[in-house]
Formats: C-alpha cells, sequence, structure tokens
C-alpha cells in the first residue's frame, strides 16, 4: 500500500506540474500578445519555482535504497566544549525539526537530555513520512559551528561541534534476530520535562547491545513499558542501519569520494562570525544565510550530497 501510494502520489506530481507547466507558457503567450509585463513576470516567476520542485522531484526519483522510503531517526549528540556544544546540538535539533516541518512530515521527540545551563547534551527525534529516511541519511557526520559564544563575557569566538546519526525506522516486514544474551536492558529516571511521575519513577529505558556497543534510549513516555517497546524498535533500527551501512561501504570501497564519517570529520561548516557562510565539505556547496539554513533551508546541501553519492553507486 504504502509503495502504491508513492507511485499515485508521484503520478499526481506529474500531471500537476504539467498542467502548470502549460497553464504559465500559456499566460507568457498572453502577456506578450496585450504587452503586460506584470503577467509575464508573475508566470515567469512560477515557472521558477515549478522549475525548482522539479529538480527536488528528479532527486526524489532516485531514492530507491532498500530503505529510502522508510521513517528516520536522527541524534544530536553535543561534542566536547560544554556549554557551547550543548547550546549547538540544540540549534540542530531545531533545525532539523523545522526542516521536517517544512516537508510536512511528523516530527516526534523521543528522548532528550538537557545540558547543565543550556542546551542539550543528546536527543533523538523520529521523523515520519515517505522517503525520510533517503532525504536525511547523508546527514551524518560531525557538525561545526563557529560564533562569538553568546556564553563567553569577553565575546570571544568559539568553535563548537555537534554529532549527527541518521537510521531508518524498520517495520515488522523486516525481521531482526537479537539474542537476548548480548542485550543489557537498563532502566533510570527521565531527566528534564515531563511532569513529577515521569521524573519520580524509573520509566526510562537504555538497551545496550554488547557485541556492537550500539546503545539506545526512550523517556517520552509515561509507561516504561511503552518506554522499553520504542527502545527495543530503535535497536533494531540501528543494528539494521549497521548493517545496510557495511555493504554500503563494501560497495564504495574503491571510489574516490568515500569518506569516513567519525568524530573530527565534519561534514558541514556553518560560521557565523567574523563573516557568514555555511559549506558543506563534501560538495562544496555553500550559503551566505546561515539563518535561512539554521531554521532548516537545507535542501541545497542534501540535494547535493544525495547526487554525489548516486554518482558514486553508479560509477561501482
Amino acid at each position: 500500500m504504502r509503495e502504491r501510494q508513492q507511485i499515485e502520489s508521484a503520478i499526481a506530481a506529474f500531471a500537476r506540474i504539467t498542467s502548470e507547466l502549460d497553464d504559465n507558457l500559456t499566460l507568457v503567450a498572453l502577456g506578450e500578445d496585450e504587452g503586460d509585463d506584470s503577467i509575464i513576470a508573475e508566470a515567469e516567476a512560477s515557472l521558477r519555482k515549478l522549475k525548482r520542485e522539479v529538480h527536488t522531484r528528479e532527486v526524489e526519483a532516485l531514492l530507491s535504497g532498500e530503505a529510502d522510503g522508510n521513517d528516520a531517526y536522527i541524534e544530536i549528540h553535543a561534542g566536547a566544549g560544554g556549554t557551547e556544544s550543548q547550546d549547538w546540538a540544540q540549534m540542530l535539533e531545531r533545525m532539523y525539526m523545522r526542516w521536517a516541518e517544512g516537508r510536512s512530515y511528523k516530527v516526534e521527540l523521543i528522548g532528550e537530555h538537557y545540558g547543565d545551563e543550556a542546551g542539550i547534551k543528546s536527543a533523538t527525534i523520529l521523523v515520519k513520512g515517505v522517503n525520510a529516511y533517503g532525504w536525511l541519511k547523508t546527514e551524518s557526520g560531525v557538525h561545526r559551528l563557529v560564533r562569538i559564544s553568546p556564553f563567553d563575557s569577553n565575546a570571544r569566538r568559539h568553535t563548537s561541534f555537534a554529532s549527527v546519526w541518521i537510521y531508518p525506522s524498520i517495520d515488522d516486514a523486516i525481521d531482526i534476530e537479537i539474542d537476548e544474551k548480548d542485550v543489557r536492558v537498563d532502566t533510570y529516571r527521565a531527566s528534564g520535562a515531563g511532569g513529577q511521575h515521569v521524573n519520580t519513577t524509573d520509566s526510562a529505558v537504555r538497551i545496550t547491545h554488547v557485541p556492537t556497543g550500539i546503545v539506545v534510549q526512550c523517556q517520552n513516555q509515561r509507561s516504561q513499558h511503552k518506554n522499553r517497546a520504542t527502545a527495543w524498535g530503535m535497536l533494531r533500527a540501528r543494528l539494521y542501519e549497521a548493517e545496510l551501512k557495511r555493504r554500503e561501504e563494501e560497495a564504495l570501497a574503491s571510489a574516490a569520494t568515500k569518506s569516513e564519517i567519525g568524530w573530527g570529520h565534519q561534514i558541514r561548516s556553518y560560521v557565523l562570525q567574523p563573516y557568514q557562510l555555511v559549506k558543506d565539505l563534501r560538495t562544496g556547496v555553500e550559503s551566505t544565510n546561515p539563518s535561512a539554513v539554521l531554521d532548516g533551508d537545507i535542501d541545497a546541501f542534501i540535494e547535493a550530497a544525495l547526487a554525489e553519492r548516486i554518482d558514486a553507486d553508479a560509477k561501482t
């Protein structure tokens, strides 16, 4: 049913784009016949907007990976640097939530650990919608921020780091076997907002997969049972993503564009001072409007990274 809905949506979008193209070309011809520049300008603006949508649809049509159509988890972790990095992690959390909302995706906050003074130490977000993982999968990596610190009384420039990890949500159709002896389950009291019950009972759940070192946790529900079920689903998703990544790395072993994603390997740099620039270090795509980027305008970066990955796949 999901595949059918995706196909029907793509066909409907194609029909609408074709219709809008014809309508605007007719308006341009009408404006030229009547010598009305305002009609021509309005039609040309619509055509430019349509061109951007067509480009997005072209990239979306290439999202044919095994899990590209699935929902996506976003994990954000503050790097070294205390309050500075924790504030940066919260800025990234907001950026991705704004991006998802702009695409009419549903956003669910699975867990959040607040910083000691400001920001967050970590957060896990579930983004629900068609091709959520396909769009977000290239965002995994280290994100670097340079700015005048709002927490420094001497107004000095600081560099902060935060890591982002994207992995797909999986459904029951995908069988992931987990041996219970390989798993350690811990319960603890949730932190942050949530009311008296959440903060005074051991409702939060942390699951550690010992062989891989993968750790997942959930604290957004009052019920430990519900948090446990969500955490198990997250663990299955992480193990599935690890297998997808292993296969991809094997396939791209000989590709020149292959880069390691790990601490110290930045994928994007956000500079707010002494100049304003956001630059993707993999594709070279830049924006001189960091405010818009941090408000969720990251499509240009995502599309370029996806196109590069698709080209690398084609070469191998």
